[in-house]
């Protein structure tokens, strides 16, 4: 069948004319909900096409200009969810006398070329009563106004109910009505002109429903309280009979909304003049909701809605991003900008106290913000000793997707990025309503460009990238770019050099330009705070511990080492071993003090069994560490001083020896001070201690 506008919704209907309904699975998960005077559908999955089933044999593809004609609307979120709303009197709903109506409806999956798109069907029945004198219902799409019929005169009939053609047909007697009169230009239609352009008109047993697009030929608008009000106004004559019957439908427009980038606001006239006969009238109920359904009071609170009725005005608002809406992202030249979407409803009862006339006024109004800029921001959260770029991309709506990244020498995928290590991931808000995308790029890889600034004693690490992406579900293409550095400075690995004195042991740690990213073990004991305060001097860019010989942490030599904190590897290791003079002692009193320092090739040497030569002269004093021996030179050893025996330990021999030269010369100050030149005169002689340890192989 070849179709010309404006006959094209006829065919359409013929067309549909025979079709038999496809034997389809009935689904319960596609959710069907009667909100009063509309039915609402929820579908989930994206589809291709939905259809309305007529009497369970015609199948009607429902175009956008049959929806808005037959009383239908439809929206989708960014993630492919869709939402339907139906007035109770649309084209293919089985009415049953004005109390009980039927739909079903059919939705078509997108499927391949082996097999036949799925279909799935779903139906709802809803009942509605009692009706009110007027009622107007103002969707996304369309204007309907349904007044209750006279009682002694039957309107004419227009079977919009089997819809897929229109049947006039003559009743009451055979009168027949005439005329459609639009009001304020008074251009008269006969039935056939007024369905040509897009108009709908039908009776049901009880009621006239008039149906109108927004922008229809013969609306207009009129400022209502400051408001501009979308208006269509109608009355219906029939021959030979003096018989008028109004219809009038007043709709918010776009202009009745004030924006702000936390706030909306909508007004809405509290008195539409043009739905009144007299300014006296009562307001029985005023009822805000969300996609036609109605919210309590505490709802409201929640989602920080609000809803104001003045002298004037009904004043709804409504936070910016709140539930109920969502983000939308758009490109304009490569910028990127969101909007917010949310179809608040509202629902007013009023009484005409004159005319005793009560009408029901719902309106399902959507709602965007205008484009807010959101300009992208690449985060920084580079550590550069760790030699790795981590960087976060964001925020961005949940229909953004991250498909490439262009670098200087190369594009990647998401998956070759991830591939080669980059560890891309999409991070998600805790109400999961935005994202971020997050990588990581390692100083190595080769698209990170390096530049060794050797005066500065730096290194420059810079990673050029472009971000490719894309908005769901219109497939369209946007980037952002990007330039990140990250300065590091030469690594010097830290040194650790020593020397001892007569009574301790000082290492020095020098970690030169780098902030001492180690822990530093002494021994076998970790630098804590403790210890640093009665141990460690710190410098600019040093510190130096001062550790007495006679230190648990020190056994004859002192290891200290610097560990990784976070693996506990070995980053430096440093042992010193001293002797220290003082180990014998000579006194101008005759008496002399002897300490043997515990040494590790002897673990299981008890100090406290150590004697001299003298098997009698054991030591004063001795723990795990040493031996500390104090005695006369009469009593412990020979005049000759010649100590060169063995003291015996588990019969196994190891000779440690410290030797101390006492000499009328020796300098003040030395290791023996002159104090032994009270009992052998100048002459030299050497003093020796010899101890043995368990030490098996040597002799």
């Amino acid at each position: 069948i070849i179709c010309q506008m404006p006959y094209r919704l006829f065919c359409l209907l013929m067309a549909a004319v025979g079709i038999q309904a496809q034997q389809t699975p009935s689904i319960n998960d596609l959710n069907a909900e009667c909100l009063g005077n509309v039915i609402r559908l929820s579908v989930a999955p994206l589809f291709e096409e939905v259809d309305a089933v007529f009497n369970d044999t015609q199948i009607i593809n429902l175009t956008p200009g049959l929806a808005t004609q037959c009383g239908f609307s439809f929206k989708f979120d960014p993630m492919g969810n869709a939402m339907f709303f139906a007035s109770l009197q649309n084209c293919f709903s089985q009415n049953m006398d004005d109390k009980m109506f039927s739909l079903v409806m059919q939705f078509r999956l997108p499927g391949n070329h082996m097999t036949e798109d799925p279909v799935y069907r779903v139906g709802k029945t809803c009942s509605y009563t009692p009706w009110t004198s007027r009622e107007i219902l103002c969707d996304r799409n369309y204007m309907e106004a349904s007044e209750m019929a006279l009682n002694n005169v039957r309107l004419l009939t227009i079977l919009f109910n089997s819809c897929f053609h229109f049947l006039r047909q003559a009743v009451a007697s055979g009168y027949k009505m005439t005329a459609v009169v639009f009001s304020p230009s008074k251009n008269v239609m006969n039935v056939d002109e007024v369905q040509r352009k897009g108009y709908a008109i039908a009776n049901t047993p009880t009621r006239l429903v008039l149906r109108s697009p927004h922008n229809a030929e013969e609306t207009y608008l009129q400022n209502v309280a400051g408001v501009p009000m979308r208006v269509l106004s109608t009355f219906f004559e029939q021959k030979w009979l003096v018989t008028r019957v109004d219809a009038t439908a007043v709709c918010p427009t776009p202009e009745a909304v004030a924006f702000t980038p936390e706030v909306i606001t909508w007004y809405m006239p509290k008195h539409i003049d043009p739905l009144f006969s007299s300014d006296a009238f009562t307001m029985l109920e005023v009822y805000m909701g969300i996609d036609a359904k109605r919210l309590d009071i505490e709802e409201m609170a929640a989602r920080n809605y609000s809803v104001l009725v003045t002298e004037a005005h009904i004043i709804v608002e409504i936070p910016v991003g709140a539930v109920g809406g969502y983000f939308k992202s758009h490109i304009q030249d490569d910028q990127y900008f969101v909007t917010y979407t949310i179809e608040p409803m509202l629902e007013l009862l009023w009484i005409e106290e004159v005319a005793h006339e009560n009408t029901s006024y719902k309106v399902l109004f959507p709602i965007t913000t205008p484009p807010m800029a959101r300009p992208p921001q690449v985060r920084n959260y580079t550590v550069p000793e760790q030699a790795v770029f981590v960087l976060e991309l964001g925020t961005f709506n949940l229909d953004v997707e991250l498909l490439n990244i262009t670098f200087p020498t190369m594009v990647l995928t998401v998956a070759e990025c991830n591939a080669r290590g980059f560890n891309v991931q999409e991070q998600r808000s805790p109400d999961n309503t935005l994202k971020t995308f997050r990588m990581e790029v390692p100083f190595s890889d080769p698209v990170v460009f390096k530049e060794r600034r050797a005066e500065q004693g730096v290194t420059t690490f810079t990673l050029q990238l472009i971000y490719g992406l894309v908005i769901f579900p219109e497939y369209a293409p946007f980037s952002h770019s990007a330039v990140v550095d990250a300065v590091l400075l030469d690594i010097v690995p830290p040194s650790v050099t020593g020397n001892c004195d007569q009574e301790n042991f000082h290492i020095t740690v020098d970690y030169r330009n780098q902030e001492p990213f180690f822990v530093v073990l002494v021994g076998k004991r970790l630098l804590d705070h403790e210890f640093a305060q009665q141990y460690l001097t710190e410098g600019d860019t040093d510190f130096t511990i001062t550790l007495p010989f006679s230190s648990p942490d020190a056994v004859s030599r002192l290891d200290v080492a610097l560990l990784n904190p976070y693996n506990n590897m070995t980053i430096k290791y440093f042992s010193l071993a001293c002797s220290f003079l003082k180990t014998l002692t000579c006194f101008s009193k005759g008496t002399m003090t002897a300490l043997a320092v515990k040494v590790e090739s002897a673990p299981g040497l008890n100090s406290g069994q150590l004697t001299l030569s003298d098997p009698s002269c054991g030591p004063t004093y001795s723990d795990d560490r040493f031996a500390y021996f104090h005695f006369t030179v009469n009593s412990c050893v020979p005049l000759e001083w010649n100590l060169i025996r063995v003291a015996r330990y588990s019969s196994i021999h190891f000779c440690h020896c410290d030797v101390v030269i006492c000499d009328a010369s020796s300098p003040s100050g030395g290791p023996c001070s002159g104090q032994c030149v009270t009992f052998f005169g100048t002459t030299r002689k050497e003093v020796g201690l010899v101890l043995c340890f368990s030490d098996p192989g040597r002799p």
